[in-house]
């Protein structure tokens, strides 16, 4: 099968290498999937760029991606055979992600695919869109409450923004950092937006919500959204839920505002959900898509052989949406 591969960490351009590797086999309990589409995500650069390798002599990378089951193995029920399905967790903790014409895993980690979702959608599920769903899911109840969405316009901020505005009725405002982003955030179902390059987020927010700040906040970078905490953007009894921080060392917390504001801290790693929870989110991302009320947005899309323009396409921070890869 066509593949691409790194075997050192580095530059896209210097360590992903496109060639033929040997077609994985089904065994046991598992599917295999012949992928249409590949999902890039942040966390797939990061790691080509400077996550250890391990006891793996390369890695194709990619966590998520979509396609139709072609093999079953023993265990597996066969009506499955021929399903289109999309895939979360690919790579994780594995050399074998869906930069692949065909990838081998769990039949659980193949998640049917309804019919009038695209391949291309479907590859934006198992990051995106479960970081989305479950991070609304730990806020509870949304009807009237206001939820700022940290980075609004990203790939799991649009989903976000979508999930607690149009499906949970909550009064979204989003945080971006361009017109062009406030116009996407907006059509997500954000009421405001608010330009963290140009403007004071926490005295927007204060003005927002007349100084009583907003009820939750949903969060892709705990270092910096820290901050807020201690100027009053988050009410009394409010939730921070972080999925994710630019600086992954050590972070100052302001303990006394917190404490005399009862305020909640929740962080949670989508490749590590609990049974029952990473359930819910399937479940619940699945009924979203028969309902068809979420949003798609494809900001690249970029053929196998152009996998380094992809990864370059991500780091960059300058496209609108998710970035593809089609095999």
């Amino acid at each position: 099968m066509r593949a691409a591969w790194y075997s050192n960490n580095g530059a896209a351009r210097e360590v992903l290498v496109i060639g033929e590797l040997p077609t994985p086999q089904a065994g046991p309990g598992e599917v295999r999937v012949k992928l249409s589409v590949s999902g890039v995500n942040p966390s797939d650069v990061k790691a080509r760029r400077s996550r250890p390798l391990g006891d793996f002599d390369r890695v194709v990378p990619h966590s998520d991606g979509a396609g139709i089951i072609d093999q079953i193995g023993n265990g597996v029920a066969p009506g499955r055979l021929g399903e289109r399905v999309w895939v979360w967790n690919g790579q994780w903790q594995r050399s074998m992600g869906t930069a692949a014409e065909y990838i081998v895993v769990p039949s659980r980690q193949a998640v049917r695919l309804p019919a009038a979702t695209s391949f291309e959608a479907g590859a934006c599920l198992g990051i995106p869109a479960l970081t989305a769903f479950h991070g609304i899911s730990l806020l509870g109840a949304l009807q009237g409450r206001t939820v700022l969405v940290v980075g609004a316009a990203s790939a799991v901020g649009h989903y976000a923004t979508q999930i607690a505005a149009r499906c949970n009725g909550a009064r979204v405002i989003g945080t971006v950092g361009s017109e062009e982003k406030a116009r996407h955030a907006v059509q997500a179902g954000a009421m405001e937006t608010i330009d963290y390059k140009r403007e004071p987020v926490a005295e927007r927010i204060r003005e927002m919500t007349a100084g009583r700040g907003v009820d939750a906040i949903i969060d892709m970078d705990f270092s910096s959204t820290v901050r807020l905490l201690e100027q009053g953007a988050l009410a009394p009894h409010g939730t921070l839920v972080s999925y994710g921080s630019n600086d992954m060392g050590a972070v100052a917390i302001p303990f006394r505002p917190m404490l005399f504001n009862s305020i909640s801290l929740k962080f949670f790693l989508v490749y590590e959900l609990l049974v029952a929870d990473r359930r819910a989110a399937l479940e619940g991302i699945t009924q979203l898509l028969e309902n068809n009320v979420l949003d798609h947005t494809i900001g690249a899309a970029f053929d196998l052989d152009e996998i380094a323009q992809a990864h370059e396409a991500v780091e960059s921070g300058r496209v609108l949406g998710n970035v593809i890869v089609r095999l």
